[in-house]
C-alpha cells in the first residue's frame, strides 16, 4: 500500500546538495507542494471566498468573552503550512526558529527540541504505520547525512530522524517527498498519523484488513487543508480485530473491527486520551466499513467548531465529550453526515474471536498466507541505527516482500518470509546486534525520548529504560508477558498510564535529581485500566533495584503461575503491595 518509490531515489552521491545549489529547485518544489492544500472546502464568504472554520470558531469564543490562547493567536497571523519560503530562509541563514514560529514550524514536521539539543527533529507520516524499503533506505541515508546517524520509531508507528542542523532543513524535507514521504501536519495542532493494525492483510484472526482505510484516511487529511491547526492535536486508530492490538482505545477516535449479523462493522470509540486518565468511550455507533472516513471527518470538523480554542489544558476532544456528553456530540456529527448513525448493542456485536497476544509483535507468526510468517524485531527502546535500517531493509526485499511495518510498541515487523528461510532471517537479524525474540522485558519496554531531546522531559528515560532491562535480565526469569512504559513528562507520549508498570519522569530531592514516580496496573483492550501511582520520587539510579522488588514479590506472592502481574496488582491493594515489594531483597 505505500506508493511505489523505486524511481523516486536519492542522489547516489553521499554528499547532500548545498543549500544555496538547491534553492531554485527547492522554492520550485515548496509551490508544488503547497498547491493541493491550497483547496480549502466548506461554506463561502460574502466575499466569494471560503470561510475559515477555525478562525470563525475562534471569533466565537472571542464574542462569548473568551481570550484566544498563544497558539491559537500563532495560527491567525500566519498558517503553518505555508512557511515553505520561511524554511527556506532560516536554511540559507543556518538559525533556528523563535517565539511562535518554534510552533508553527512543527506544521512542517519540524520540531526544534532546544534546550534538550541545539537541532531538529523531524517526524514523518506513514498510512497504518507500513512503509517500503526504499522508503527506509531514503530514511537511513538522510539520517545519516544530515540527522544524528540513526532513526526512532515513535508510539504511533512512526518514524523520527533527529539531530539535523538547521541549515539542513530544507533538504531533509525535499529528499522526504523525493522518497513519497509526506509529512505536512506531523506535529501541532493536527491529525497525527493514522495508526492500524500492524499485522493487517496478514493476521490470521483478524476480521478485516485496516489498511485500505488507514490509506483513504491519511490522503483525505493530506488534501483538506481544514483538516489542519484544531484546537489541539488529534489521534485516530482502526483495529482490525487481530492478534496484535493497535491501542484504539487510547486515541481520540478508535475503530474497532466486530462482526454483526454476519456482517463486518466497526464499533465508534470517542475522547480516549490516556496521558489524562481516560480511555476511549464506546457510542453505541456500528459503522459500515465505508462509513469510517466521512464519520471521522464530520467528527474532526465538530472539534474544529467547538473545540476550546482557550485553554490548551481544556483544548483535547475528551473535555468535549466531557461537557456535550456523547449523545449531543453524536447529534452535531449527523448533522454533517448523509447517513444515519446506526445505534446497535455491543452484547449483539462479536469482536477478536482470540486473546490479544501481548508479545505478537515480537517473534516469529505464521501469516494467514499458507507457508509464510512475519517476524517482529526488537528495537531497544525504538532506537536503530542507519546502518541497521539498511540491513533490515535488504532482508525484507531479499526474504520478503519488500514491506516493513512500523508498530505503537517501538519495534518493526518484516513480513512475508518463507518458511524455509526464517533460520537463515532470524541469524542475519543476530548478525546485526538486533533480535527476533526478546525476554518479556525488553518485549513490553516503552519510552519516550526524555530529556536526550525533548525540553519538558524530566529524564533520560531511553537510557534508564536501557539500564532497567540490562538489570533485570541478570537476575530475573519471568513467565508473563510484562510492559514497562516510561515517560519523561505529563504528556505521557509513552502512555505510562497504560503499562503493567508505568514510570513518570520528576525531579527529587534537594539535588533535583533525575527520578520516577511510579504506577502499577494499567492495561488497555480486555485489561482496560489507568495505572495507580505506588512509589513516589525514586531516585533513577534506584529504579532498576525497585522494579526489581516489585516482580519478586509478584512471583512469590501470586496465586498460581497462570496469574499474569496486571491482574495480581488488580487484586491486592496498594499497602498490601507496598508491604511486599519492599520487604524483598534486589540484587546488588
Amino acid at each position: 500500500l505505500p506508493m511505489n518509490t523505486s524511481s523516486l531515489q536519492l542522489p547516489a552521491s553521499h554528499e547532500v546538495p548545498s543549500f544555496t545549489d538547491g534553492f531554485a529547485a527547492g522554492e520550485a518544489l515548496g509551490r508544488s507542494l503547497a498547491l493541493p492544500l491550497l483547496q480549502a472546502s466548506g461554506a463561502q464568504g460574502s466575499d466569494g471566498g471560503p470561510i475559515d472554520p477555525h478562525r470563525a470558531a475562534g471569533d466565537r469564543q472571542v464574542a462569548a468573552g473568551g481570550k484566544l490562547n498563544a497558539e491559537e493567536l500563532a495560527k491567525r497571523e500566519k498558517n503553518g503550512l505555508d512557511l515553505w519560503d520561511e524554511v527556506l530562509a532560516h536554511a540559507r541563514e543556518a538559525r533556528f526558529p523563535t517565539g511562535t514560529d518554534v510552533f508553527l514550524f512543527k506544521f512542517q514536521g519540524l520540531f526544534f527540541v532546544a534546550p534538550a539539543e541545539q537541532s531538529f527533529m523531524c517526524r514523518l507520516r506513514f498510512a497504518g504505520g507500513i512503509t517500503n524499503t526504499a522508503q527506509c533506505r531514503g530514511v537511513a541515508d538522510l539520517a545519516e547525512r544530515v540527522g544524528a546517524g540513526h532513526v526512532d520509531v515513535t508510539t504511533r508507528a512512526n518514524l523520527q530522524i533527529r539531530g539535523i542542523a538547521p541549515a539542513h532543513t530544507a533538504d531533509v524535507l525535499m529528499g522526504l517527498v523525493e522518497l513519497g514521504i509526506i509529512n505536512r501536519g506531523a506535529g501541532a495542532d493536527n491529525i497525527r498519523n493514522i495508526t492500524a493494525s500492524p499485522t493487517a492483510g496478514i493476521d490470521p484472526e483478524e476480521i478485516i484488513d485496516t489498511r485500505p482505510l488507514a490509506r483513504q484516511m491519511h490522503h483525505y487529511i493530506l488534501n483538506h487543508r481544514e483538516m489542519y491547526g484544531l484546537p489541539r492535536k488529534f489521534n485516530i486508530a482502526f483495529d482490525g480485530g487481530g492478534r496484535v492490538s493497535t491501542l484504539e482505545d487510547t486515541n481520540d477516535i478508535g475503530f474497532v473491527a466486530v462482526r454483526h449479523e454476519g456482517k463486518v462493522g466497526f464499533r465508534l470509540q470517542l475522547g480516549g486520551i490516556t496521558g489524562h486518565k481516560d480511555f476511549a468511550r464506546d457510542t453505541g455507533v456500528l459503522l459500515t466499513p465505508d462509513q469510517c472516513v466521512p464519520v471521522a471527518e464530520a467528527i474532526v470538523r465538530v472539534f474544529i467548531e467547538h473545540g476550546n480554542r482557550t485553554d490548551r489544558r481544556k483544548a483535547r476532544l475528551k473535555y468535549l465529550l466531557d461537557d456535550w456528553g456523547l449523545e449531543k456530540y453524536l447529534a452535531e456529527t449527523e448533522k454533517r453526515l448523509p447517513f444515519a448513525l446506526a445505534r446497535v448493542p455491543l452484547d449483539t456485536c462479536v469482536s477478536r474471536t482470540a486473546a490479544v497476544d501481548r508479545i505478537g509483535h515480537v517473534g516469529v507468526h505464521r501469516q494467514k498466507q499458507a507457508g509464510l510468517s512475519y517476524i517482529g524485531i526488537v528495537l531497544p527502546v525504538g532506537r536503530m541505527s542507519v546502518t541497521q535500517l539498511r540491513q533490515l531493509s535488504a532482508i525484507a526485499d531479499r526474504f520478503g516482500s519488500g514491506t516493513i511495518r512500523l508498530t505503537v510498541w517501538q519495534n518493526l515487523l518484516i513480513s512475508d518470509i518463507a518458511d524455509r528461510d526464517i533460520a537463515e532471517v532470524k541469524r542475519q537479524i543476530e548478525a546485526m546486534g538486533l533480535h527476533w525474540s526478546a525476554t518479556n522485558v525488553r518485549a513490553g519496554l516503552v519510552a519516550c525520548t526524555g530529556a536526550a531531546g525533548c525540553k519538558y522531559a524530566a529524564a533520560h528515560t531511553k537510557r534508564h529504560a536501557m539500564q532497567i532491562a540490562d538489570h533485570l535480565d541478570t537476575c530475573l526469569q519471568l513467565d508473563h508477558p510484562i510492559n514497562i512504559h516510561l515517560t519523561g513528562c505529563h504528556h505521557s507520549c509513552a502512555q505510562h498510564y497504560v503499562g503493567d508498570i508505568g514510570l513518570i519522569g520528576t525531579r527529587v530531592g534537594e539535588e533535583s535529581v533525575e527520578g520516577y514516580h511510579i504506577h502499577v496496573g494499567g492495561g488497555y483492550g480486555a485489561q482496560q485500566a489507568i495505572g495507580r501511582e505506588l512509589f513516589r520520587d525514586v531516585k533513577a539510579e534506584d529504579a532498576p533495584g525497585v522494579i526489581e522488588r516489585m516482580l519478586r514479590g509478584y512471583l512469590e506472592h501470586r496465586r498460581d503461575e497462570e496469574e499474569c502481574f496486571h491482574d495480581f496488582v488488580r487484586r491486592h491493594d496498594n499497602e498490601q503491595l507496598i508491604q511486599w515489594f519492599t520487604s524483598t531483597t534486589a540484587n546488588a
